[in-house]
């Protein structure tokens, strides 16, 4: 068993790639990928031939390679397999350190638990030839550790906004929105009760809900006509 080991160790892969039937051809790209940029890759579709043990080469995928690349999308966050796999590399290194886990995500997809915590490389909404560079940067990041850039970056400057060349326009006079049609109070169908002199003066709210009266006994009362048919005074008499 001791020697089975050490073989398959010396025979071991730089990725093993975890993915679902609905997202082989995303797994068959990016293998393709990784090994024409010169890494081992272990892919079912390409190394699971007849007379393989499925089980046992999946084992054996996540045991002996230096990492796992989960093809990320909703399809594999749903398949049992796929769960198990991703989380016996999670297992194996829980903090991250070793970077055992590299998720891929092929759509737009949530990380539940924690997925969600691993750094993933978004492969979705990107042209073939700009994934491909990007794949190969975030590899090599991901190997090294760290994704620092070959040339220095440029020295921050504020963006400055260029003077005119012709003269402005002069402003044209801010368009006044039309005014709006008062509301035609309706007739009220009961009497108002409540004055104890002549009334010389009424007004209507502009929304036609409400009315003011006024009467020689000195006060001026508030109504409630939203109703017509059934006013109410508003308060006590001012």
């Amino acid at each position: 068993m001791g020697d089975m080991r050490a073989v398959l160790t010396s025979q071991g892969w730089d990725f093993f790639v975890s993915y679902t039937r609905d997202n082989q051809a995303w797994a068959e790209w990016v293998a393709w990928q990784l090994e024409d940029a010169g890494y081992r890759v272990l892919i079912q579709a390409w190394d699971f031939v007849a007379g393989t043990n499925w089980q046992f080469r999946m084992d054996e995928g996540v045991q002996h390679s230096e990492r796992t690349i989960a093809i990320l999308s909703a399809a594999y966050l749903n398949s049992v397999y796929g769960r198990q796999e991703w989380q016996a590399v999670q297992a194996a290194d829980p903090n991250g350190f070793a970077r055992k886990l590299l998720p891929i995500r092929v759509e737009d997809c949530r990380r539940p638990g924690l997925l969600g915590a691993v750094v993933s490389i978004d492969l979705f909404d990107r042209s073939a030839d700009d994934a491909r560079g990007y794949l190969l940067d975030q590899i090599r990041g991901t190997i090294a550790g760290r994704v620092k850039p070959a040339a220095a970056p440029a020295f921050p400057v504020p963006a400055r906004d260029a003077p005119p060349i012709d003269e402005p326009a002069f402003p044209p006079p801010t368009p006044q929105a039309p005014a709006q049609p008062l509301a035609m109070p309706r007739r009220v169908r009961q009497p108002l009760t409540g004055h104890t002199g002549v009334v010389w003066s009424v007004a209507f709210a502009a929304d036609g809900h409400a009315l003011a009266t006024g009467s020689g006994d000195g006060t001026v009362r508030l109504w409630d006509v939203a109703d017509p048919t059934r006013p109410r005074q508003i308060g006590q008499p001012l």
